[in-house]
């Protein structure tokens, strides 16, 4: 992983450490809290890495450390010998301590074991989406309550409540979670507390981990006690053991588990949304069918492309933009800038054929968002009903073909969402090999929600054929892509172990809440560059830089993919974002300059081109800027080459839609 320049600190600056399981997201809210200012180095004396970063909180500026996942802070792995060592050695304000919200009793016994350690908690309960899928209903304020410090449901693949963990680690508190331990085990900690240090750091923590048998404490201590004094502790443990006839360690995390368990009845329930009957049945068991899968795939293939290209965005889509925009908005716009502004160039700039009304929210907000609501919409329904997971699984088959396997198609899958934080996600598969190839893959081919949405638009126009013959060629191309730098890419791959959920019924109310979260997503996100990308446009036409563009492009555009040469301005801001270029070309369509093999063309294109902007400095922090280089000067000619053979092979089949 590269390094950027060590991190300058002092001694008043602020520490928060993340801590949690191993894959519960840490990673993903280190990246968007700390962005490209990070160093990794490793821990002193092992192997293990450790990544600190620099983040604003409240206007100051602190340091966040991505602690190794840990299961307990009683070591097992050199893994959490070294976040425990962190969090006993480090001056730290407060620790964010990161929960899988399907998995809280896992989690909550690490958070547990935090308290113990006197130390200022936040708990992120992180992948709150999932755990709603699965039936698991969570009461954050009443966990709150009961442990008696904040709680905030996240999603940080989505930077869903992200933002407010930073306005939080500051008021973080100690968390109060009591635990019963037999009256002889708690003699014996008081003992060893008062042995120890006044002054040293998570006293009844150490005394718990000595009388757990953990050995890897004891050079932490020995700089604070005597031979003799040690050898008490020992004594005392090796006497509390043999007055049991289980391990002490088992009954501290016994009583531990049974406290966890207490908090969890008070403040989850679980709903069983089983589909009943034999459709239940036959779904949950057919859709991973080597051959009944398959069909299944295909009959929600259809019915997304019926509701997003023809409902989304034949009927509301055009209704939007032709009614709304095109008859009241966009007119109205025109006539009061050009009342109120005599200065043409700013009237070109707001209302001209590169203005931000007339072209940046026109697109944005009339052709783009009806899409990619519907889309969001049928996409959380298939979240929600647990059909993912099986994907998953009847993708793991032909994954292993390409030296991946079924887990690799969970950040795909979230790629259809965002590739920018799909990137980031593919932390979570274990080798170096399965992370490059989906990187490769993700910038290559997976088109995210906002650009699949407008591509399904402008496939809905056309007979079902086009989309299976786009659809074909990009699928094609990523398996043809992925075995050869699976043979090129030297390394191993990991075992696949999927947890399956039941089908369910989804709920109205968490696909409601997941669309909602994803458009807000993407008003913040993807407008502002549709209007950076708007003013490039209307500068390089005003400069003529564009139409030098296009003349040059000609042989290549014109000639090699047979499209208008107004569509090479889509494939320039394709790159801010992937789907204003589709939004472009979408454009166009209903202009009536593409004709449908033309549409089927240019979509294979704009599919295969470079990754957007955000991407791309993405890949350049996951995979470091020489692989990203390599990626984009592999990318842009392979697309520019796969849409000229799609065009000649079209056309010489004759095939039309």
């Amino acid at each position: 992983m590269a390094q950027n320049q060590p991190l300058k600190t002092d001694d008043t600056t602020r520490r928060f450490i993340l801590v949690g399981n191993p894959n519960v997201g840490k990673s993903v809210i280190f990246g968007i809290f700390t962005g490209r200012y990070v160093t990794v180095s490793n821990y002193p004396g092992t192997t293990v890495e450790i990544s600190r970063g620099v983040v604003s909180i409240q206007g100051r500026r602190a340091e966040l450390i991505d602690s190794p996942g840990v299961n307990t802070l009683v070591p097992t792995s050199e893994d959490e010998r070294v976040a425990r060592d962190i969090l006993l050695s480090t001056d730290v304000d407060a620790v964010l301590n990161v929960v899988d919200a399907k998995n809280l009793k896992r989690g909550l016994f690490v958070t547990l074991q935090l308290a113990e350690m006197g130390l200022p908690v936040v708990v992120a309960l992180n992948m709150y989406d999932e755990a709603g899928e699965r039936g698991i209903e969570i009461n954050p304020r009443r966990l709150s309550e009961l442990i008696h410090t904040h709680v905030q449901p996240t999603i940080a693949t989505q930077r869903w409540g992200v933002d407010r963990l930073k306005e939080l680690l500051p008021q973080a508190r100690i968390p109060a979670i009591p635990v019963s331990y037999p009256p002889e085990i708690e003699r014996a900690v008081r003992t060893i507390e008062a042995m120890l240090p006044p002054d040293m750091k998570a006293r009844r923590a150490i005394a718990l981990m000595l009388l757990s048998g953990d050995k890897t404490i004891e050079p932490h201590i020995q700089r604070f006690l005597s031979e003799k004094d040690l050898e008490k502790i020992k004594k005392l443990a090796r006497g509390l053991d043999a007055r049991y006839s289980e391990p002490v360690g088992y009954i501290i995390n016994r009583e531990r588990l049974k406290t966890v368990e207490r908090i969890i009845r008070e403040c989850v329930s679980v709903r069983e949304r089983r589909v009943g009957g034999v459709v239940g049945e036959f779904l949950g068991r057919y859709s991973i069918h080597p051959f009944w899968g398959l069909f299944i795939l295909a009959v929600v293939l259809f019915v997304m492309y019926e509701f997003v290209g023809v409902v989304g965005a034949g009927m509301v889509a055009d209704f939007i933009e032709e009614t709304i925009f095109g008859s009241y908005i966009n007119p109205w716009a025109t006539r009061v800038v050009e009342a109120l502004i005599p200065f043409e160039p700013i009237q070109a700039f707001l209302v001209g054929e590169y203005g931000i009304i007339t072209m940046a929210l026109t697109y944005a907000i009339a052709i783009v968002l009806p899409i990619v609501g519907f889309f969001f919409v049928f996409f959380g329904i298939l979240e929600d009903s647990g059909y993912l997971p099986r994907l998953a699984i009847m993708v793991d088959r032909v994954f292993k073909l390409i030296g991946l396997n079924g887990k690799a198609v969970l950040p795909m899958v979230l790629g259809l969402g965002c590739d920018t934080m799909a990137t980031m996600t593919t932390r979570i598969l274990a080798t170096r090999k399965e992370r490059i190839i989906v990187t490769l893959l993700l910038a290559l081919g997976v088109p995210c929600s906002a650009q699949l949405g407008v591509i399904l638009g402008m496939l809905g126009s056309l007979s079902f054929k086009a989309t299976l013959v786009w659809a074909g060629v990009v699928v094609g191309v990523l398996f043809l892509v992925a075995l050869l730098s699976s043979m090129v890419i030297t390394g191993d791959t990991s075992d696949f172990i999927l947890e399956i959920p039941p089908i369910r019924v989804p709920q109205l109310s968490n696909i409601a809440l997941k669309t909602l979260v994803r458009v807000e997503w993407y008003l913040k996100e993807a407008v502002p560059l549709f209007i950076l990308g708007t003013m490039i446009l209307f500068f390089m036409d005003r400069t003529g830089l564009l139409r030098l563009i296009e003349l040059y492009t000609q042989p290549v555009i014109t000639g090699f993919l047979e499209l208008p040469g107004k569509a090479t301005s889509a494939f320039i801001v394709g790159f801010l974002r992937r789907d204003y270029g589709a939004a472009g070309l979408f454009a166009l369509q209903k202009e009536g300059l593409l004709e449908p093999l033309q549409v089927v063309v240019s979509l294979v294109t704009i599919t295969l081109f470079v990754p957007c902007i955000a991407n791309f400095f993405m890949i350049i922090k996951e995979r470091g800027l020489r692989i990203a280089i390599y990626m984009a000067l592999f990318i842009f000619p392979f697309a520019i080459v796969v849409g000229g053979v799609t065009n000649m092979v079209l056309r010489l089949l004759d095939v039309s839609f």
